[in-house]
């Protein structure tokens, strides 16, 4: 069972690959089931019981299970384990990314079987998204210290992956099927910070283990594929300017995910954030001035402790100025060891989810009217399913599961993988309408 971020989604993949490889089965029910893997997600309290919840699931129905991912590093009350604590049962807990400990205790648990054809394991492994999309993390942990977030404490510091890995892992996933990449990390912006951005190979070519270097490395090796690569959990750090050229020559997708969290400096302070409101909003104009097909996504936080009225109408005048396409919003959510839970000024639950509900309402006008724009034009969708009403599909514009998707009217050519042309004949909020024109493939 795989629960919370891509990250921890590709954490599941790299067991799941190691199962398979030592000969394993995967069962998809309960009860033929030997063990169960629990990766959990312990970042808000809403994850943290969703998590708990899957791992009494998971003991009811099968009674052997192990425990991995975020909240497994997540302390109790008492000391000791938050998991163990509340569920004593469980086989073993582990902390994140740490598949040689999963893989010790499923061995002692449930003997590695004799297969002898483990060596048909996919070189890409086992991957839990659809074929035609994967997801690429090129690094784990964070240098950063938000005072709203516990990551760093469960993932530890920064830790990039070399570029050379990196590479034979994408190309290989091309090689499988996959048409699109979206690389994820913690922080996607710092890859190679930790390691002084040493040089690795890349086919025998010295390349250093850098943010630009990989994307245009990246584009280049999508463009021989005809595929797409995405760029996810971009800080805006002024070196990010050097990936727009790739953009503009149609490399890497024009899409960005920026977590930028808030506006106000002053509030942005206290999150200890490392970009100032101002710096973010220059930084979003120029980008589209430098690539007007450009698509900004972000996620904010409405209610921060000491959030006062006018910072937050700061936040709303922000969002109006800068025009993102696509945007979330949570109101804040305590969470168990952060630094925040200290700061005075707590906003009261009722008033967070108001200025959450206000700040949602004035972003669905912007996705509205940034939509409608695009009525009449001409896109390039990944088509994500095909069904009796019609096919619904993705532009440059659309991360999967997060964003909104392109309704297609039915067409018997369509099939799931496939790059097609449309037309943008509608919208609403937040999905677009098209007809098929000629599919690119």
């Amino acid at each position: 069972m795989s629960l919370g971020c891509p990250k921890a989604l590709v954490d599941s993949e790299r067991i799941v690959t190691q199962l398979r490889a030592e000969g394993y089965v995967i069962s998809p029910t309960y009860q033929k089931s030997d063990l169960v893997i629990v990766n959990t997600c312990g970042f808000i309290d809403e994850a943290v019981q969703e998590s708990l919840d899957a791992i009494g699931e998971a003991l009811a129905e099968n009674g052997k299970v192990i425990v991995t991912g975020c909240l497994g590093a997540k302390p109790g009350e008492a000391g000791g384990n938050l998991v163990s604590q509340v569920h004593p049962s469980v086989l073993a807990v582990t902390g994140p990314h740490d598949l040689e400990a999963v893989m010790g205790h499923v061995h002692t648990h449930l003997p590695r079987p004799h297969d002898p054809f483990t060596d048909l394991v996919p070189e890409a492994g086992i991957k839990l998204t659809p074929r035609h999309y994967a997801y690429l993390k090129i690094s784990e942990g964070c240098n950063h210290r938000c005072s709203f977030c516990i990551i760093p404490s469960m993932r530890g510091d920064l830790v990039s992956r070399p570029i050379g890995e990196v590479m034979r892992e994408a190309q290989a996933l091309f090689k499988s099927g996959a048409k699109e990449l979206l690389v994820i990390s913690q922080d996607t912006s710092a890859y190679g910070v930790d390691i002084r951005y040493r040089t690795d190979f890349v086919e025998g070519r010295p390349v250093r283990t850098r943010m630009t270097e990989l994307c245009r490395e990246l584009g280049e090796l999508a463009r021989s594929h005809d595929a797409w690569v995405r760029l996810h959990y971009v800080y805006p750090y002024p070196h990010v300017d050097e990936i727009l050229p790739l953009m503009a020559d149609g490399l890497i997708l024009p899409y960005l995910d920026v977590p930028f969290q808030h506006s106000h400096p002053d509030v942005l302070k206290r999150m200890k954030r490392p970009a100032s409101g101002e710096k973010n909003l220059d930084r979003v104009l120029g980008w589209r001035a430098a690539v007007p097909q450009l698509t900004v996504r972000s996620t904010f936080i409405a209610g921060f402790p000491g959030e006062t009225d006018s910072e937050f109408e700061h936040l709303l005048d922000f969002l109006r100025e800068a025009q993102l396409d696509r945007v979330g919003c949570f109101a804040y959510s305590p969470v168990e060891g952060a630094a925040a839970n200290q700061l005075p000024g707590a906003v009261p639950d009722a008033l967070r989810e108001e200025r959450r509900g206000r700040f949602m309402a004035v972003q669905q006008e912007i996705s509205r009217a940034r939509l409608a724009r695009k009525v009449g034009s001409t896109q390039r969708v990944i088509i994500d399913s095909v069904g009796p009403k019609g096919a619904v599909g993705r532009s440059s514009a659309d991360a999967p599961q997060i964003d909104g998707v392109v309704q297609i009217s039915p067409h018997a050519s369509l099939r799931v993988g496939q790059f097609a042309t449309v037309l943008i004949s509608g919208c609403d909020d937040h999905d677009l309408q098209a007809s098929l024109l000629t599919p690119a493939d």
